[in-house]
Parts: C-alpha cells; sequence; structure tokens
C-alpha cells in the first residue's frame, strides 16, 4: 500500500511540474514574441508610416502580451502552490487526487494584480509601454499645435 502511494505521489507531481514547465514556456514566449514584434514593426516601417499611428498601433500588442505573461505567471504560481500541497498531504489522504485545476490555490499565492505590477513585468513591459504613450503624447501635442 506504502508503495502504491509513493507511486501516485510521483505520478502526480510529475504531472504538476509538467504543468509548471508549460506555464514557464509560454510566459518565456510571449516575452520573446513581444520583443519580436516591437522590432520588426520598427524595423519594417521606418520613415513610411506617421510615428504616432505606429505607437498606437504598438502599445496594444505590448498591454496584451503583458496580460498574458501575467495569466501565465500568476498561473504558474497556482501550480507551484498545488504542487506543495501535494508534497505536504498526499501521503495523509487522497483528497484531490490528480486533480490538476490551480484555482482552487488563487487564495494562496499574489492576486493577479500583483503580479501583473510585479517588478519585472513593469521593467520589461512597462519601459517600453511608457516611451510609447510618451511618444503618443508629443507626436499628439505636436499635431494639435501645429494647426
Amino acid at each position: 500500500m506504502e508503495e502504491r502511494n509513493e507511486r501516485i505521489l510521483h505520478k502526480e507531481i510529475d504531472l504538476i511540474q509538467d504543468c509548471i514547465k508549460r506555464m514557464a514556456h509560454n510566459s518565456f514566449l510571449i516575452k520573446g514574441w513581444s520583443i519580436t514584434l516591437i522590432a520588426v514593426v520598427l524595423a519594417l516601417t521606418k520613415d513610411k508610416v506617421d510615428f504616432l499611428f505606429i505607437s498606437i498601433i504598438l502599445l496594444l500588442p505590448i498591454l496584451g502580451f503583458w496580460y498574458l505573461d501575467t495569466f501565465f505567471l500568476h498561473t504558474e504560481k497556482m501550480y507551484r502552490a498545488m504542487y506543495e500541497w501535494v508534497i505536504k498531504n498526499r501521503l495523509k489522504s487522497d483528497e484531490r487526487l490528480y486533480e490538476l485545476n490551480p484555482r482552487k490555490y488563487e487564495d494562496s499565492v499574489d492576486r493577479f494584480s500583483k503580479v501583473f505590477f510585479s517588478i519585472t513585468l513593469r521593467i520589461f513591459y512597462g519601459i517600453p509601454a511608457l516611451v510609447l504613450l510618451i511618444i503618443i503624447v508629443l507626436k499628439t501635442i505636436q499635431k494639435f499645435s501645429l494647426c
């Protein structure tokens, strides 16, 4: 019986670890796509299009990528909390056996908004978003002052 419980524990933590890896990989891919998108758009539209228009267009995907990255990091934190719970409790109980829904652990991790404004995401997405917002404001003021 003890050997069976240990096999179940190992299989369950392997499944949870796979979910954690997938969330971390998705977060990594989102960061790569956001950098690629910014670089490609800026490289291909040097002098061809109004910089105000490009800034507005780039701001939307940056905010979208920021949101998606936050989602993946928040979900990863919930899976980590699940992993810790399983390690502590699996040999004592069969409660939540092989259940991979991380939402039950949402109260034990940082809120979504706290993850969204974490220092790493603020630096990675906040700086480009802030620069684009400044460009949008300056170009808009410049357009209206010329009229």
